[in-house]
């Protein structure tokens, strides 16, 4: 099959959205039913703070929470934050205070003001319309407003519309009032995100055996396996309680190139093999043996894969030992222990 697709559906009871391209699966969204998605928004209560750290613990209704950068807040104290992040088991959720109202088309933002439109629109027209709209829409409230790309392509209605749904959303979240910790507004399940996110993909498959038919269950699967081939190598990618470790390996091939072919092939593939896991955290990547010299291609090539894929990953360095470092935001489930 040619083209995107996207393919919603259900692994078990957790909801399943898969992002197909020329038939080879690019990314995977899996639900953790035994947490609040991300971006829910909650109501918590100060509990203590962290010296040394700068942080504050939380007490959510899920459980505890840690908030960075967090001055003049008292034991007691109620706030509105946003989940930002899955925590290891045994550890604090992460979540923000920079909270955001996101939609297909605009995200509303209640703590920064001012009218923003993607710098990915370029068409002057298009921008102006879309000026114009956003501080109609807008008309009246001290809340920001980002009109996200997607808005390119769509009806000014739709536009208007989603704007609307989101203002009004926030504007009720910013009445509630309590002293308890609670679920204000659980976040957007893989089948809404994928709505959210995936919007330039008009082909949606959603019948009960589209995962299996369209061959993304298949590779859901083998991305659970450690071993990934890349031509007569390959690279195994491997939990440990510390971090992610990725061996890379020539197999078979012992051409002089094959070292550098083989660690090429890894850092473009990388970030999409991290996705497909819901891997992140500290990344160390043994590379196979080469030169210094082979080590500026590969983080060129590891650079670029990295700033596309939609999981915010750095590029930290090489380690004495010659290994890359990556560091990756933790923003999905792993998606093994989900669906295990």
């Amino acid at each position: 099959m040619k083209g995107k697709q996207v393919i919603l559906g259900h692994i078990g009871k957790a909801k399943v959205a898969a992002l197909l391209v020329d038939g080879i699966l690019q990314d995977v969204l899996v639900e953790d039913v035994s947490r609040l998605p991300l971006g829910s928004l909650l109501r918590a209560v100060v509990d203590r703070p962290v010296k040394g750290i700068g942080g504050v613990i939380l007490r959510l209704p899920n459980g505890t929470g840690f908030l960075k950068k967090a001055k003049g807040l008292a034991p007691g104290q109620t706030l509105t934050v946003q989940t930002s992040g899955f925590a290891e088991e045994g550890k604090a959720d992460p979540v923000t205070q920079r909270i955001l109202f996101k939609s297909r088309y605009a995200i509303v933002t209640p703590d920064q003001p001012g009218l923003n439109i993607s710098r990915q629109i370029s068409c002057d027209d298009t921008r102006d319309a879309l000026t114009l709209l956003a501080k109609s829409a807008m008309d009246g409230s001290d809340m920001g407003l980002i009109i996200r790309s997607a808005a390119a392509a769509a009806d000014l209605e739709e536009i208007a519309e989603d704007i609307q749904t989101m203002r009004s959303t926030a504007e009720a979240i910013a009445a509630e009032t309590g002293q308890e910790p609670e679920v204000l507004l659980e976040g957007d399940d893989p089948h809404v995100q994928a709505w959210r996110e995936w919007s330039d993909v008009t082909d949606v498959l959603t019948a009960d055996a589209d995962l299996e038919d369209s061959g993304a269950l298949d590779q859901i699967e083998a991305a659970q396996q450690a071993w990934v081939p890349l031509g007569s190598g390959g690279m195994f990618i491997e939990r440990t309680r510390a971090m992610i470790t990725v061996d890379i390996n020539t197999g078979t091939d012992l051409s002089p190139a094959a070292s550098l072919k083989v660690n090429l092939a890894a850092a473009k593939d990388l970030p999409r093999q991290l996705r497909l896991r819901g891997y992140s955290g500290q990344i160390a990547i043994d590379f196979a043996p080469m030169s210094k010299r082979d080590r500026k291609p590969i983080e060129v090539a590891l650079r670029a894969a990295v700033r596309s894929c939609t999981v915010a990953t750095e590029f930290v360095g090489w380690t004495p030992l010659g290994h890359g470092e990556l560091k990756r935001k933790r923003e999905r489930p792993v998606v093994q222990d989900v669906l295990r």
